[in-house]
């Protein structure tokens, strides 16, 4: 393994985290925003849609992630499932309800049923994609190619990279949409992530280290009491992860239909707060993703997880009723949240891949997608909205025709909710600390 990460590694894991982070910011944000307001206003519908996504991702990365170890190959992999991805993206632009009542013939209420259905089968298809070619495969490549002597500073550059495609999201595509409509922005972005997919055929190249190995038995390999019992860091380092996730899915999918909703911002409004905050958030993030591989990170999750909480319950408390006052507060409160966000993604996926085996990290990205993906989407959601349809806050007026004051809306108790789950990792952290001390006492 070299001891420095290159200039073409850097390229590759700059362009394909990059690109593969706005997807899914698309998918996991934007596609919610789409569905809310172009087919319905309906939140049990996205919280279906986030749920169903988390439960393909992850049996999609168990089973991806273990054939690249078998078959000794994440290039291929990368490559075409991202050039399949993109063309997954750009159909989906075409799934409009009066498409679907002019062909079907059916009235306005059964072709949103069916548009609904359709919207939510094609996320879960481009997450089979997306999954394969970035959660298994180039997940996989990046521990492949990096060294525990500089893992935190690459670590804190991927964090940072989610932020920096929800930032382009978030602000760039609403604005877009707004000149190309919906079908355009999905088709564009498509062909970006296809292309990506090509200059991968060309790019990428393997670990001189990666070697064909495993069975398909190895499907199971993350789940035997033998592995977990040996590798005891990487498993608590797992759980930390899924509590950290479950509080962020329990108002992620739901905040930028609370900012354009109960707060009443604009696209532009919501787009410059929560993009300086990003901005501002990914910068210091830089700073402090050197500091970690100089200093313990496990120690160091206690002050990320604090952070992360008190930019939630600022989050919660912003919302004054003047508009004036809540972006300035709701600003300064996400950079706080964005701040801690980045850096316990940074600590924990440093941790992950130090702990992770060499040769096997492909066959445990099914693993680390349970406790990343799939626990979380599944409860952060079904919590965030639980709060939502117990508040019941009233649909506003959207200015569309089919807007249902029946419906209702994000309400700022999902950021408190967040913030208290985010404490449950101080009981944890500990555990983990003993779990590292040991092990480097057993190695010495």
């Amino acid at each position: 393994m070299k001891e420095f990460f290159g200039k073409r590694s850097w390229l590759i894991l700059l362009l394909f985290g990059l690109v593969g982070q706005i997807s899914w910011s698309v998918e996991n944000m934007y596609f919610n925003l789409f569905v809310f307001e172009t087919v319905s206003p309906d939140l049990d519908a996205v919280t279906l849609m986030v749920q169903l996504s988390g439960i393909v991702a992850t049996l999609t990365t168990l089973v991806a992630g273990t054939l690249s170890d078998k078959l000794g190959n994440r290039r291929s992999f990368i490559s075409i499932g991202y050039l399949i991805w993109g063309v997954s993206v750009g159909a989906f632009g075409f799934m409009k309800v009066d498409t679907v009542q002019a062909l079907l013939g059916t009235d306005a209420a059964r072709a949103v049923a069916i548009t609904l259905v359709a919207v939510i089968v094609g996320d879960c298809v481009m997450t089979l994609f997306g999954s394969t070619a970035n959660d298994a495969a180039f997940n996989a490549w990046v521990t492949d190619n990096t060294h525990s002597s500089y893992r935190g500073r690459v670590e804190g550059v991927l964090s940072i990279l989610p932020l920096v495609a929800m930032l382009i999201v978030a602000g760039g595509f609403g604005i877009l949409v707004e000149f190309v409509g919906y079908q355009g922005l999905f088709l564009g972005l498509g062909t970006v992530i296809s292309l990506c997919g090509l200059l991968g055929l060309f790019l990428v190249k393997d670990s001189t280290e990666l070697k064909k190995q495993g069975t398909l038995k190895d499907l199971f390999y993350g789940f035997r009491p033998s592995v977990i019992r040996k590798l005891p860091p990487l498993y608590l380092t797992l759980c930390l992860i899924g509590i950290y996730g479950i509080a962020c899915q329990i108002f992620m999918p739901y905040l930028i239909i609370y900012m354009k909703t109960y707060l009443g911002f604009s696209t532009v409004e919501y787009s410059v707060v929560f993009g300086l905050a990003i901005i501002l958030g990914a910068v210091l993030n830089l700073f402090l993703g050197g500091v970690s591989d100089k200093k313990d990170k496990v120690g160091l999750t206690y002050f990320a997880a604090a952070i992360l909480s008190a930019g939630l319950l600022g989050m919660f408390f912003a919302n004054t009723g003047n508009k004036n006052a809540d972006l300035v507060l709701f600003g300064v409160a996400g950079f706080v949240m964005i701040t801690g966000y980045i850096f316990v993604s940074a600590l924990c996926g440093a941790l992950v891949r130090d702990y992770t085996p060499t040769g096997d990290a492909g066959k445990l990205q099914g693993v680390r997608m349970i406790f990343s993906v799939l626990i979380p989407m599944l409860v952060g959601p079904m919590i965030g909205n639980a709060i939502n349809r117990s508040a019941a806050i009233p649909l506003p007026d959207l200015g569309s025709a089919d807007a249902m004051t029946t419906l209702y809306i994000p309400a700022p108790a999902i950021f408190l909710a967040g913030a208290i789950a985010t404490l449950l990792m101080f009981a944890l952290i500990p555990l983990l600390a003993r779990a590292v001390k040991r092990g480097r006492e057993e190695t010495k």
